[in-house]
């Protein structure tokens, strides 16, 4: 078998290490045909992005050893798609010069430390083309500027706060510098490669120096592919179009390619033939619908697509790690920040979509593709764009109502519907904890039911009720209410008597009552009064209260208690006298 390149980025390396690589090289030849001057890519964060920049320039690049030799590139794609290409596109192997540059390490707290780390991803390729320094093509001043952008100005002397804007600004239009004096040596136009350009813009609005990252962002896309005649072509990677903040403001040869777009449409991520293929090479053909159940639902264009990222770990888990069932792999690749703003801030109405998506069903959004992180809590439908265009949401039909575009979505796959659960639980999580449980605890030691039941339903009534059908949540919901009470050390299905007790509350002091509740669900209002009887049975039947007394504790309380949707019903076992 093949070794599975899980987290590679790098074309080259993945090649040389003998990977199994899902043949995408044919996007080169769709690049020249079918793309613009300048491309921008959108795609939800890993679908092979970054692997298909590199593989770009591996391609196009006239690239130097670093004894000055030129590099043979062409063994990276022996027995590759691209090769049945016309003459045309094979004759612009290894023909220019490249500018490749990844804008995600401005990832960073502040402005300057991301600006920091952007100059020096730039200062990085400068000196990737170092022999430019010393290129007689070049006129004495091109050199000196040439010299002073490979190394910039010394960190220290930046602390000074007007040093540091004119270093902005000399590195705002540090790329088409760097073009020209690479058309000038070469005799050729430049392709200029840009991956996730739309990160520093993403982390700076959630960071809080949206306008400064802009105005830099802006300035470096203005010069190097708006008013830049050294370009030949270039590629922009990102998984949102930002255009209200004028980042592409004047480029009419951009062409903007989104999960919508019908072109390009196999280019990202691995079709339904490519991943039985990939199943089918490591002995996991009989795999293939788990695999279509937790990773696939994607759709660009109109082809269905599966997350590469997920169904590689998938097959690395399966086939070396023995693992025997299917897990979210693509939950912890970044923060999930929409979706913890989608919940957390959820008006009932978006409360109400999320409880009908969770539970298989369909929303209709109207959609457009310019958005602007500054909008993001401006509407609902600017959520829901979000949602959408970053792979949290499927197409699943679409139509055009006057000039506006409504598209009917649903969750992808039981992967995205992870996330959606997990950020839901972990909210309601936030609003335990943030209550005042003062009166909720007494009420629960002295066997007051009506204020336990109004405690449970205020709480329930700010939740999304997307689990109401589920025992499994009511009992952690429950549970997660009582962890804070003091003195009582708390178990969950501890065996008592002649069963476990959904919870029980063993205090750790004399003359405090032990608590014992039993959890029941009911699907519907009228069946809830079945369903506490039930519990009040079962706490009966299985002398849980007796189990509590033989180990020794002297007073002891027992809850029956039955939910349903965002009520719930408790009657109480005796009193709390009685044992």
């Amino acid at each position: 078998m093949q070794k599975l390149g899980i987290g590679y980025e790098n074309y080259k390396r993945m090649i040389d290490d003998g990977c199994y690589y899902v043949d995408k090289t044919l996007l080169i030849r769709d690049v020249v045909r079918n793309g613009g001057m300048v491309t921008l890519f959108t795609r939800p964060r890993r679908f092979g992005k970054t692997l298909a920049i590199s593989m770009l320039r591996t391609f196009f690049e006239k690239e130097y050893s670093h004894n000055g030799t030129l590099v043979d590139n062409s063994k990276y794609f022996e027995g590759m798609k691209i090769l049945s290409a016309e003459q045309d596109i094979l004759s612009m192997m290894g023909r220019y010069p490249v500018i490749s540059l990844s804008m995600k390490a401005a990832k960073q707290p502040d402005f300057r430390t991301a600006f920091l780390m952007l100059r020096n991803q730039i200062i990085s390729e400068f000196e990737r083309h170092a022999y430019l320094g010393e290129s007689k093509k070049l006129s004495d001043n091109e050199r000196t500027v040439f010299s002073a952008l490979s190394k910039g100005t010394d960190e220290e002397a930046l602390r000074d706060d007007e040093e540091f804007k004119r270093e902005v600004g000399r590195y705002s239009a540090a790329l088409q510098t760097l073009s020209v004096c690479l058309k000038k040596h070469h005799g050729e136009r430049v392709i200029i490669l840009l991956d996730e350009y739309d990160v520093p813009l993403e982390n700076a609005y959630f960071s809080g120096f949206y306008n400064e990252m802009v105005g830099f962002v802006r300035s470096l896309f203005e010069s190097a592919l708006k008013t830049n005649d050294a370009l030949e072509r270039a590629v922009v990677t990102g998984c949102l179009r930002i255009s209200k903040e004028s980042i592409f403001t004047g480029l009419n040869h951009l062409q903007i390619n989104s999960i919508r777009s019908e072109s390009f449409s196999e280019d990202f991520g691995f079709t339904q033939l490519e991943t039985d293929e990939f199943l089918t090479a490591y002995g996991l053909e009989e795999k293939i619908q788990e695999v279509r159940d937790w990773y696939d639902g994607y759709l660009f264009g109109k082809t269905e697509i599966y997350n590469p990222w997920s169904v590689i770990n998938y097959i690395y888990s399966m086939v070396l790690d023995g693992k025997e069932f299917p897990e979210p792999y693509w939950p912890n690749t970044s923060s999930n920040q929409i979706i913890k703003d989608l919940v957390y801030h959820a008006s009932e109405s978006v409360a109400d979509d999320l409880d009908c998506l969770i539970n298989g069903g369909t929303v209709e959004k109207q959609i457009h593709e310019d958005i602007t992180y500054e909008d993001i809590n401006e509407s609902e439908d600017n959520l829901w764009n979000f949602l959408f265009f970053t792979g949290y949401m499927k197409k699943v039909s679409e139509r055009q109502e006057g000039k506006s575009i409504y598209i009917t979505m649903k969750i992808p796959n039981m992967e995205i519907g992870y996330i959606y659960e997990t950020q839901i639980k972990e909210w309601m999580n936030h609003l335990v904890k943030d209550m005042d449980r003062t009166d909720f605890y007494r009420a629960v030691l002295e066997g007051n039911k009506d204020c336990i039941v109004s405690g449970i339903e205020n709480l329930l009534e700010q939740s999304i009720s997307t689990f109401d059908s589920e025992e499994a949540f009511y009992h952690g919901f429950l549970l997660s209410l009582l962890l804070g009470i003091k003195n009582y050390h708390i178990q969950s299905n501890r065996e008592e008597g002649n069963g476990r007790p959904d919870i029980t509350l063993l205090p750790k002091k004399a003359g405090l009552p032990a608590v014992i509740f039993e959890v029941k669900v009911s699907k519907t209002f009228k069946s809830m009064q079945a369903g506490l009887q039930k519990a009040l049975t079962q706490i009966r039947d299985k002398k849980y209260v007796e189990g509590v007394f033989s180990a020794g504790y002297e007073r002891v309380i027992a809850y029956g208690i039955c939910f349903c949707k965002k009520s719930c019903v408790v009657e109480v076992v005796g009193s709390v006298h009685e044992y």
